[in-house]
């Protein structure tokens, strides 16, 4: 297989993006796995790269049809300079956000790029008329997702894979969008990615209950008897293998999620909290449900870290682990997928009573 092409968007420019690209390249092994291009500013990245007297160097290419294999490539996706200040959530690094996020997506759809991998946006910073989403996984969803098709929220590494039945909900809007359609609809999406994002045959999952110790029969909320419990009892008789409801404190502090190929919790903070406590450094978010692959960083913009050369690039080069592993594994389930036998039908009555 030829080396998979990854379409980095640089993320907010006040951030640290930059920087951790910058340092994730500075191995020239990486560009030994995979083909990399950069959306963003050669402008832009020669600053951070000067301000942080990083020296990986970058080849300034005009479209994802002209990439050179061998070298960090960079497509200028802002016809203006876009001013520079470290750590501050500016208007006018939001639009040079999106139009990065903008440009790698129209090439991942003309097939240009294979993966994408995205360096942090700010969620205030780039809302426009263009762009009215809570997040990178509300926008994916609505510029690539196909009819039927719905994304969920991955946050993992090596030890631990989260999903969320809810991402950027307000708290007080949670219990009311904790359904069983809803619950079911996550279980299957993360059924199915375990098996063919992550070749694992037969995942074990844990879920979560919403209320404090899952509800106590009904004494501190009844989601759990009205919602989580049936679309589990239903994602059983489809042959999904799901456990609990868990109470999350006890789940995470008796590290029961070891034992488990991935949990579904029902909101952000409640599954992400334990997770980043326990993975900061190398979790990757990953947007399951959709055709496309799509990683990121586990971490925000880090202004308190912006322009001072100290952010951690790991979680960055996780995610480009991640989009290629994935990559290669839907390919191989795909392959091992297509065009299957027919099923056979035993007729299993006594002879006696063939007709």
């Amino acid at each position: 297989m030829s080396k998979i092409r990854i379409g980095i968007t640089h993320g907010d420019p006040n951030g640290v993006g930059y920087e951790i690209i910058l340092k994730a390249f500075a191995d020239p092994t990486m560009l030994e796995l995979c083909t990399p291009v950069i959306y963003g500013s050669p402008k832009v990245a020669s600053y951070h790269r000067k301000a942080m007297d990083l020296q990986t160097n970058f080849a300034t290419v005009n479209s994802a049809g002209q990439l050179q294999p061998d070298s960090l490539n960079l497509i200028p996706c802002t016809a203006d300079e876009v001013k520079i200040d470290f750590g501050q959530p500016t208007e006018e690094a939001g639009a040079a956000a999106l139009a990065a996020l903008e440009r790698a997506v129209t090439d991942w759809k003309a097939g240009l790029i294979d993966v994408l991998v995205t360096a942090p946006i700010n969620k205030h910073s780039i809302q426009s008329k263009d762009f009215r989403f809570r997040g990178h996984t509300e926008y994916l969803a609505d510029r690539v997702g196909k009819d039927g098709q719905e994304p969920l929220m991955i946050l993992m590494n090596e030890r631990m894979r989260v999903a969320l039945v809810t991402t950027h909900l307000p708290v007080k809007e949670i219990a009311a969008a904790i359904t069983k359609d809803a619950v079911l609809q996550k279980l299957r999406i993360f059924h199915h990615a375990l098996q063919r994002d992550f070749s694992i045959s037969n995942p074990r999952i844990a879920v979560l209950s919403l209320n404090p110790h899952a509800g106590d029969n009904g004494l501190l909320g009844d989601e759990e008897q009205t919602a989580i419990r049936p679309a589990m009892q239903q994602a059983e008789d489809e042959g999904i293998i799901a456990y609990g409801p868990y109470p999350a404190d006890g789940f995470f502090g008796a590290r029961t999620f070891e034992s488990f190929d991935g949990v579904l919790a029902m909101y952000h903070d409640q599954g992400l909290s334990p997770f980043k406590l326990l993975a900061m450094d190398d979790g990757v978010n990953y947007t399951a449900g959709l055709d496309l692959v799509r990683t990121s960083p586990d971490h925000g913009t880090a202004f308190d870290l912006a322009g001072k050369g100290v952010a951690n690039e790991n979680s960055f080069r996780q995610a480009i682990y991640t989009a290629m592993d994935i990559y290669r594994a839907r390919a191989a389930w795909d392959e091992g997928h297509k065009d299957p036998l027919p099923k056979l039908y035993i007729d299993k009555r006594d002879k006696s009573e063939r007709g």
